[in-house]
């Protein structure tokens, strides 16, 4: 099933991210789709929030993945853009992660699509202006 939200600003984007945790009930894996700039790590601030963390949520661009831990679910922010291929993803931990119970926001999954569940929430995010984004929330098989 899928949802569209028409965000107008950043506080909005957030709220809507802060609507899909309270949904979330643990081992959700969701994947992030847009360009560079588009919002993604601004939606998983969001979530953060929604999942009542109480930390800064920085984007994972460097570290490859963040932990958001002592939320109401703990939250693995990846970021999948240097990921090529099989080995690369082993070593980020990913798979262990998913048996962790907690929740995966992976930006620019389209590098591990191959690895994705089959019931993996997708959410992409589309520039409609400067401050205007379209989000889309794909929950598939996902209750």
């Amino acid at each position: 099933m899928n949802s569209v939200f028409v965000s107008n600003s950043p506080a909005q984007t957030r709220e809507i991210a802060k609507q899909l945790a309270s949904a979330l009930t643990g081992g959700e894996v969701l994947a992030f789709y847009g360009d560079l700039g588009q919002g993604k790590t601004c939606f998983v601030t969001g979530l953060a929030d929604g999942l009542d963390f109480k930390g800064e949520v920085s984007s994972p661009t460097f570290a490859i993945i963040n932990e958001y831990l002592g939320g109401r679910l703990d939250l693995y922010h990846f970021d999948m853009y240097r990921v090529s291929g099989w080995d690369d993803l082993y070593s980020t931990g990913y798979f262990e992660y998913m048996e962790s119970g907690g929740v995966l926001a992976i930006e620019w999954s389209e590098n591990i699509e191959n690895a994705l569940p089959d019931n993996t929430i997708r959410i992409t995010i589309k520039r409609l202006s400067e401050t205007s984004r379209e989000i889309t929330i794909d929950r598939g098989d996902a209750v």
